[in-house]
């Protein structure tokens, strides 16, 4: 299994609005490394759902549901998407500024490429962020 973490504005597309929706096309990515990343995700792979410029934390885990496809907004065959389901809500959010101060998620490939929507996590990484948040991936 490999781990993701996967960005969204909260005023434009939220948690709490995946969580409603109970699945959502993840489209209208438009860099090649975010766009590679969806390439690599696999069925059940695990993903971090940050809230970006409104909140800048970590809130939730989704997985993916259905490997990528051409991006229905937008005809170039370049752009994919991905289809993801919420999994569980973090027992309580991990803000940037706390991910920053902890020494193994600091270097997490987000900190370091701030612009990159879709990127990768480690599953050290992945494990940290359910220890600080005291979650547990429902079985």
């Amino acid at each position: 299994m490999n781990y993701w973490l996967i960005k969204s504005e909260p005023f434009k597309y939220s948690w709490q609005q995946l969580l409603k929706d109970k699945k959502t096309c993840w489209d209208g990515v438009r860099n090649y490394a975010a766009r590679n990343n969806l390439k690599a995700m696999k069925n059940g792979d695990l993903l971090l759902f940050y809230h970006s410029n409104e909140g800048l934390e970590i809130v939730g885990i989704a997985k993916v549901v259905k490997e990528y496809y051409q991006d229905p907004t937008t005809d170039d065959p370049a752009w994919v998407a991905v289809d993801v389901a919420p999994v569980v809500n973090l027992n309580k959010p991990l803000g940037l500024k706390e991910i920053k101060q902890d020494s193994i998620l600091k270097n997490m490939e987000f900190v370091r490429l701030g612009r990159l929507s879709v990127s990768r996590v480690n599953s050290q990484e992945f494990q940290r962020v359910l220890d600080i948040t005291q979650t547990t991936i429902p079985e």
